[in-house]
């Protein structure tokens, strides 16, 4: 039996370079340890440039988990150049534009995931800002300021409060940023 494979709908391999950004080594990142931006949502094709970019710098990758909102198809294992990822999902537990990367050594990266259909312009914004290690905001909360469209970052926002930065004026200031965060989470877009 002949198989005919029509090049129009076989996907392609995509380029074999990751495009990714990382908090800066020896610096505490804030929520997010970076991000990545996949050509596709295809894991078995993206992956595999992922976890070599990472194997060199950090370790070699032998778990993920992401959420199945953003990936179609979630394989079990994953081949890449000489070994197997394996693959896990959570629905409730994890940010749905996250992937955690787990090493051999046992370290865990948190990575925003730009959507494959982001502008080149977007997507460096994002990784820069998840890559910066005062981020405070999550995943879907951070890709819902870069593509509201005009919304300041948290960087030029006075009332600012990196949680990681204790109060120093007392308990007046704690009620204080505790009233900017209430404030703040009522305007935040609930996601669909």
């Amino acid at each position: 039996m002949t198989t005919m494979l029509d090049r129009a709908t076989t996907p392609a391999a995509p380029d074999s370079t990751a495009r990714l950004s990382l908090t800066p080594s020896g610096v505490r990142p804030g929520r997010l340890d970076g991000a990545w931006w996949p050509r596709s949502r295809d894991l078995l094709l993206e992956l595999p440039a992922l976890a070599a970019a990472l194997d060199e710098r950090w370790g070699r990758v032998t778990r993920i988990t992401v959420n199945p909102a953003q990936w179609p198809v979630i394989p079990r294992r994953i081949p890449v150049t000489g070994h197997t990822v394996h693959a896990g999902w959570f629905t409730t537990e994890q940010d749905e534009h996250t992937i955690a990367v787990f090493s051999y050594a046992p370290r865990r990266l948190n990575l925003l995931v730009v959507p494959p259909e982001t502008d080149a312009v977007d997507a460096a914004r994002l990784m820069a800002e998840a890559a910066r290690p005062a981020n405070t905001m999550a995943a879907s909360g951070l890709l819902a300021v870069e593509t509201g469209g005009g919304t300041q970052g948290p960087e030029s926002r006075s009332d600012f409060l990196p949680s990681a930065v204790a109060p120093s004026g007392g308990a007046g200031e704690a009620l204080r940023r505790a009233d900017v965060a209430r404030s703040r989470a009522t305007s935040w877009p609930v996601p669909a």
